[in-house]
Formats: C-alpha cells, structure tokens, sequence
C-alpha cells in the first residue's frame, strides 16, 4: 500500500455512522495526516436536496474528535479544487460509488493534473444516513405526537 503525506476524505457525515468511521479509518491508513472535509449545509442541500439533520458546527465537533482525523475542515466550495488549492492534499478519497462513473472520471483528471491521486474505498451498504432519516421519519409517523406541557386539550 502507498503512504501518502496528507489525505482528505470529505463527507456529509450526517447521523454519524459505522460507515463513515469505517471510511475514516481507512483513509488514515494511507496517510500521516487526514482531514476530513465536512460538507456545509447548503452544499448539501444543493448537491443532495435536503439538509442534514445535524447541524455543521455539530458534524465538525463530532468528526474532529474522532481519533483518526487529524483536522476536520468545513467544506463550503463544490469544487473541490479549490478545496485543494487551500489544504493541498495528495490524495483525495472516495467511496467506489462513483468509480467508472463519469463524475469519478472527471475528478480523477483534475486531479491528476495538480499531481493528487484518487482512492476509492469500498461504500457501506447497509448503513447510510439516508436509510437512518428515513427509519427516523417511519418512527416519527408512526408514533403520534405527544402533547407539550403548555397544550390545552
């Protein structure tokens, strides 16, 4: 395996899982000092259609404790070259979701050309902050809502 000076992994890391720790961890193996690129709540909205349900300063408290990041950095740009432009990595991260796809192409060339490597590690299947919000929302409408002290009935 190549070691690598310094790695980012970026993410939404919403609902803090096993697979983003997973990701997290294995990035670090790479590397001698990871940052993790905690994806702005706008950015979210705008490249996945919803927000995440825990806040950015929250996510970057949680990710920045975590024993394998070395920094976690809060990613505001959608192009990532200007993320890289500020930190200056030598290898980007990312899930083999997007290997062979025309969107990993694409960053796979641009980055190559400032000289940074694309590694992809395997997607966690069978957790996602997507599969948690929805089990969320399926418990929430399934319960009915409890009145407030301050309800009159």
């Amino acid at each position: 395996m190549k070691k690598f000076a310094v790695g980012y992994a970026a993410g939404a890391f919403d609902l803090f899982h096993i697979g983003h720790l997973n990701i997290l961890k294995h990035a670090k193996s790479y590397c001698d000092y990871l940052i993790a690129g905690v994806v702005s709540d706008e950015l979210c909205e705008s490249t996945k259609g919803t927000r995440p349900i825990v806040p950015l300063a929250e996510r970057l408290e949680i990710v920045g404790n975590i024993k394998c990041v070395d920094r976690a950095y809060a990613e505001v740009e959608s192009d990532r070259l200007s993320t890289w432009e500020e930190l200056r990595f030598d290898v980007f991260f990312k899930g083999d979701d997007w290997r062979g796809t025309a969107k990993g192409r694409d960053l796979e060339r641009r980055f190559a050309a400032v000289g940074t490597e694309v590694v992809y590690f395997p997607y966690t299947v069978h957790t996602s902050s997507t599969a948690l919000r929805h089990a969320l929302a399926a418990m929430s409408a399934a319960r009915p809502l409890e009145a407030s002290a301050g309800d009159v009935r």
